[in-house]
């Protein structure tokens, strides 16, 4: 049993160097759209009866595991025995580490009796997706996490040896991309090849900063600190999730798990299985604009009723499991419910290749 996480920011960016990865001036499309002729192998099947078959690239532990533990050699094989446990020391790292929990559930087997979402394959012919084993939210806290420290080169660095791989991969090329699943959840994790959001807290802060009923507090986060806004959500009747680095961020992750209502001011969030889920029965939402009027956002919910922030509250109760990590996987958490996401994105992603495959214009169609 390795433990249990709470999911700070699920977001996995399925795919997301098919059309956001740039590398200077360089144009990168004819990598990510290759007009290609080979015919689909066998994960051409249907997707609904069987979990999802992942194959793994086997990756130089530099790129994963390394990162927690420097002496980690490549002589020999991961396996399921020697898979490391996450460092219990791992302070905020901790809140950026999908990626080593989606890599820990295809080590895992069935032998809790629980049904998995998604199961390893060693051939890559009979894979419906493909998992890159990148720590890429671990390679920024790691290398560098100061963006000016010399060895911030070494996440670079990284960062090219792996897509400089993926290119040469003729699974890569058959699908430019699109099948292939890169965890990047820390809002730098990959920055070198990928573009950046916008922030709108300090507006909000200086809002917010008169009323005694609204606790609004900046800090670094230390173990104290973190503890302490722990404490803070579990007490309060709502929890605020203003955009951040990025459209969303980890406080709307930590405010579930908590069960604090989340008040959530994003224009273009995506939530994590909100096919599955829906916010609205327990979140409540405000357009920036609406956000940034005077007295908007706080008199709006001080006349929230009652019955509705109890019915909510009660909601959280009961969906706050789909955002802990674990390992083993069980039914229904976050590991599982994030295969399950991408394994309902595969269909639209074969008709894109499909697509692809024969169109004279890439893209007219999107």
């Amino acid at each position: 049993m390795y433990g249990k996480a709470t999911c700070t920011i699920v977001i996995v960016l399925f795919l997301i160097v098919a059309y956001s990865i740039y590398i200077g001036t360089v144009d990168l499309r004819p990598y990510f759209f290759p007009l290609l002729q080979s015919p689909p192998g066998p994960s051409s099947s249907c997707l609904t009866d069987h979990p999802l078959r992942v194959y793994m690239y086997d990756l130089p532990r530099k790129f994963h595991v390394g990162m927690l533990d420097s002496r980690s050699s490549d002589v020999m094989p991961l396996t399921a025995e020697n898979f490391p446990s996450w460092p219990s020391n791992s302070g905020i790292k901790r809140q950026h580490s999908v990626e080593y929990w989606l890599m820990a559930s295809l080590f895992g087997d069935s032998s809790d009796g629980e049904e998995r979402e998604a199961v390893r394959v060693l051939d890559p012919d009979f894979a419906d997706a493909f998992f890159v084993p990148f720590f890429s939210s671990l390679s920024f806290n790691t290398h560098g996490k100061n963006m000016t420290d010399p060895e911030t080169e070494v996440d670079r660095q990284l960062q090219v040896e792996l897509m400089e791989f993926l290119w040469k991969s003729k699974y890569w090329q058959r699908s430019g991309g699109r099948d292939h699943v890169i965890p990047m959840t820390h809002p730098n994790a990959f920055r070198f090849l990928r573009q950046q959001e916008g922030i709108i807290r300090v507006k909000l802060e200086k809002m917010l900063s008169g009323y005694d009923d609204v606790h609004f507090e900046r800090s670094v986060a230390t173990t104290k600190n973190i503890k302490a806004s722990t404490q803070g959500m579990r007490s309060s009747k709502f929890c605020l999730h203003p955009a951040g680095d990025t459209p969303s961020s980890c406080r709307l992750f930590d405010a579930i798990v908590s069960h604090c209502v989340p008040v959530i001011v994003s224009d273009k969030i995506e939530l994590p299985f909100e096919d599955e889920i829906d916010y609205s029965e327990f979140s409540v939402f405000f357009s920036v604009k609406e956000a940034l009027q005077p007295d908007s956002l706080v008199n709006e919910l001080r006349r929230f009723p009652k019955e509705r922030w109890v019915e909510m509250w009660g909601r959280l109760k009961n969906i706050s499991h789909h955002y802990e990590f674990q390992h083993p996987t069980r039914k229904d958490d976050a590991v599982n419910m994030l295969w399950k996401q991408i394994k309902n994105k595969l269909p639209q992603i074969r008709l894109a290749v499909h697509r692809n495959r024969r169109l004279k214009v890439p893209d007219w169609w999107q």
